[in-house]
């Protein structure tokens, strides 16, 4: 397990180790959540990345008459 310590100015280095696990680069966004005692950090990743996440997705679907 990794641990940081937060400074005065309160900010946190992300360890090395977790950085290249998830590939973290300088200047990413991160969207900041808490849940119950625990902060979660979720990158948020540019639009581009996203292209072709759904390949493949099934889009035909049931509709009841009365939506079509």
């Amino acid at each position: 397990m990794n641990k940081v310590k937060l400074s005065n100015k309160y900010q946190i280095v992300i360890p090395k180790e977790v950085r290249e696990k998830i590939g973290l680069k300088a200047g990413v966004s991160f969207e900041v959540m808490t849940y119950a005692n625990r902060i979660e950090l979720v990158p948020i990743k540019p639009i581009e990345d996203l292209k072709g996440i759904l390949k493949g997705i099934d889009t035909n679907i049931t509709r009841d008459e009365d939506r079509i």
